[in-house]
């Protein structure tokens, strides 16, 4: 990582570039955003152990496996306004240290009702944590040297959700000591330590705005918004979608029209609004974030209908079923790190590009798996090549997002881009998930498991044409 450099006067107030090896802060920061990532999957196979030790119903194991993405997904952009005013290196240390201590917690908890509330603070801790990532990198990096850590970020985000299956899987099956799951929590607990000790010595001292205002109505609204939002998409296939669902999600879409209209009520008195109105202006941020919004739905639901797909269809186990999803996100990872080394003249247009390719990508591996196949070299290879294209679409577009903000609105667009990502992942697994699920009841024969992703993979392309058409948008409003 010779190549990056540290953004002179980086945060206001400093005078010079914090006395800090770039390359060091950034594998530092990606570590922590790749045990938060991490999280999120890796309690899944862990799940009929649970179950039989702590004696969970259906319910509660909902509870433990969502209740970490839900307090995520709602409080990022609240992680995001704080760090902006306590400065974002604290703000990092702070929640990485809160996901470490429940990470503990929940390794130790007594009962069910225990590891739900640690779960819940757990994702608490990463909302704190996560967002200081992209800040930090914004404001830090600049040229190509923030190209290079943005294409980074992007494979810790699909080596996160694809690694958290194998790991998961080889942690339980370890059985080490006879702890059976307890294991998935607390491997996050050295190396939490190991980062704090690091963050001591490398997180530039930036200070925060202490005139950044925390625009509590708009904190409320939002945060309440999401919450309709999110907890009715996470749990509702589980439950059957009951009535009180549904009218959580009418509740959000209201919720929301209320956050716009305070926000704007707070602009227009001269305050300071959770969400700047410049952040939502730069120039192609908002179809960029539609479009990367797309890709990882399109993206997250496939790795959850293929994984059920595996389990449940062909009788792969979850070590098995995480291996055989690794070759997607390899090739995620590999052309989100090196898609800028492409000829110069091929970026522009490259977003939209790859997105069609990602979208007829999934409706080949569709076509091939559809019947019930086992996976063998070729279906390998496919996926590999879908990964590799899903990067070349999702780092430039990110790129593109973020090309026109200001440094200063850097903890603003930050919020804005880590919440909408998550909130693709969270509504990609709810709607892709229920799609493959309505198709079938698991555990299924292969062929009926098969027509199951048949018709998730098809939806996943229209997600993957819808994407192209907001990165041809984001080119145009980008000019």
């Amino acid at each position: 990582m010779t190549d990056l450099q540290i953004r002179p006067g980086a945060a206001a107030g400093t005078t010079g570039p914090p006395a800090v090896r770039p390359g060091l802060l950034l594998a530092l920061v990606l570590c922590g955003q790749f045990m938060a990532v991490l999280d999120v999957s890796i309690v899944n196979v862990a799940v009929p152990t649970i179950r039989t030790d702590l004696g969970a119903s259906g319910a509660a194991l909902q509870l433990i496996i969502a209740g970490y993405t839900i307090a995520y997904a709602v409080l990022l952009i609240t992680g995001a306004r704080l760090g902006a005013r306590y400065g974002y290196g604290r703000l990092f240390q702070l929640g990485l240290a809160a996901f470490t201590a429940t990470s503990l917690a929940c390794g130790l908890a007594p009962s069910t009702g225990w590891l739900i509330a640690f779960r819940l603070l757990q994702g608490a801790g990463s909302a704190l944590m996560v967002p200081q990532v992209m800040s930090l990198m914004q404001r830090t990096f600049t040229g190509t040297a923030r190209t290079r850590a943005l294409g980074l970020y992007a494979a810790v985000l699909a080596g996160g959700m694809a690694l958290g299956q194998v790991l998961g899987g080889v942690l339980v099956s370890a059985d080490l000591f006879g702890s059976g799951w307890r294991p998935v929590f607390l491997v996050n607990v050295p190396i939490g330590v190991l980062l704090l000790a690091a963050g001591a010595r490398l997180l530039p001292r930036l200070p925060g705005d202490a005139s950044r205002g925390f625009d509590i109505p708009g904190l409320v609204a939002l945060g309440t918004a999401l919450g309709l939002l999110v907890v009715p998409l996470v749990l509702g296939h589980e439950l059957g979608w009951p009535a009180w669902g549904w009218a959580m999600i009418a509740g959000s879409v209201l919720m929301f029209g209320l956050f716009v209209l305070v926000e704007r009520r707070i602009a227009r008195r001269g305050g300071q609004p959770l969400i700047s109105g410049r952040v939502l202006r730069a120039p192609g941020l908002r179809p960029a974030a539609a479009g990367l919004f797309s890709i990882m739905a399109a993206f997250a639901g496939f790795m959850f209908a293929f994984a059920l797909h595996q389990q449940a269809g062909l009788g792969h186990s979850a070590l098995k079923a995480g291996l055989c999803s690794a070759p997607v996100a390899i090739g995620f990872g590999l052309s989100s790190m090196h898609w800028h080394r492409l000829p110069g003249r091929l970026h522009g247009a490259m977003p939209a590009l790859a997105a069609v390719l990602v979208g007829g990508g999934y409706l080949l591996l569709g076509v091939l798996l559809g019947g019930g196949a086992e996976i063998g070299a070729g279906e390998l290879v496919e996926m590999a090549l879908l990964g590799l294209a899903a990067g070349c679409a999702y780092s430039p577009l990110f790129a593109r997002a973020l090309a026109g903000v200001a440094p200063e609105d850097a903890a603003d667009a930050s919020g804005v881009m880590v919440t909408v990502i998550q909130l693709g992942q969270v509504i990609g697994v709810a709607v892709l998930g229920s799609v493959f699920l309505g198709q079938v009841d698991l555990p299924a024969p292969a062929a009926e498991s098969g027509h199951a992703l048949l018709i998730t993979l098809a939806v996943d392309a229209v997600a993957g044409a819808a994407a192209a058409g907001f990165a041809v948008r984001s080119r145009r409003a980008a000019r």
